[in-house]
């Protein structure tokens, strides 16, 4: 398809490709930097910890929108077995089948191309089906700690939760920042509350996924200025859905992982952090959002903790 030439001219004013070396894998998180983590431990103060990810179950967010992509399956392989005999120590033990993109997780920036392309400029055609991603898979990203910094959208303007069509802009980047007395900085993970998973949480699943509030066409330039090292958000679809430019779906996925490689995170439950970062007064903190290293894959399960 011939892509619009608004989606090209943003593609090229936040493209990163070369900026860390041809061979880079990893894009912005490059500027995560001993430095930056550094800084980022000072900005605990209290030591309260807020978990960021949803139960694992089938009861998650997968809806069966995405085909294949199933809401996590635990399964029991032994219950209380004596492996090695009877009267010895017994054993339980399980296994899970889901989609690694089901739940609260990071995309990788192999998890979407364009025009043949992924990061950096390579082929698309890298990803097969035996190997996956050779190159920039989420095995490729040894940790993920930074200095997140939320920026509630929904509570800086005043609302329990942002209309589904409301696409977050720059502007309600900056007017969240003010409201939480803090400024993004390179290095940074920001993470943008727009209230969405309330509807998750209340048991309406069908209203959490579509049509849903999420990130503008506009922001990938914001965080691109700022040199954020990665996104995250509270919503299934994480940009706007639907899309603001006509017949272009995930053009702001594109845009991160393609172009910018920055990797983003959706299904983040920040209802908690939202109200601890409200009574503590403090909207930055230390971000640990490990990947879990499965080769060759195009997203990852993650269990974000913010420590503030």
């Amino acid at each position: 398809m011939a892509f619009p030439s608004e989606f090209l001219d943003l593609a090229k004013r936040v493209n990163n490709w070369g900026r860390w070396g041809s061979d880079d894998q990893i894009g912005t998180l490059n500027l995560i930097t001993d430095e930056v983590v550094r800084a980022a431990a000072g900005t605990v103060r209290s030591g309260r910890r807020v978990a960021l990810a949803l139960p694992l179950s089938q009861q998650g967010v997968q809806t069966g929108m995405i085909p294949g992509r199933v809401n996590a399956l635990h399964s029991m392989i032994a219950i209380n077995w004596e492996l090695f005999g009877p009267g010895t120590i017994a054993t339980s033990d399980d296994v899970v089948t889901m989609g690694l993109q089901a739940g609260t997780h990071w995309d990788a920036l192999t998890h979407i191309s364009h025009s043949g392309r992924i990061y950096n400029g390579r082929s698309a055609d890298t990803i097969t089906a035996h190997k996956g991603a050779a190159f920039s898979g989420i095995d490729k990203v040894p940790h993920i700690v930074s200095r997140g910094v939320l920026l509630d959208v929904a509570r800086a303007r005043g609302v329990d939760g942002l209309a589904s069509d409301h696409a977050v802009t720059p502007e309600d980047l900056e007017a969240a920042e003010e409201f939480g007395r803090v400024k993004v900085r390179a290095g940074d993970i920001v993470l943008v509350r727009t209230g969405q998973m309330r509807l998750f949480l209340s048991g309406d699943r069908q209203g959490y996924a579509v049509p849903a509030p999420g990130l503008s066409v506009r922001c990938p330039e914001w965080f691109h200025a700022r040199d954020v090292a990665a996104v995250a958000n509270d919503t299934l679809t994480f940009e706007i859905f639907p899309p603001e430019i006509d017949n272009l779906m995930l053009a702001v996925h594109a845009l991160h992982l393609v172009e910018m490689g920055m990797l983003q995170g959706q299904n983040w439950n920040l209802q908690e952090l939202s109200e601890v970062c409200a009574e503590e007064g403090q909207y930055e903190f230390l971000l640990s959002a490990m990947p879990e290293p499965f080769v060759g894959a195009t997203g990852t399960p993650v269990a974000p903790v913010a420590i503030l």
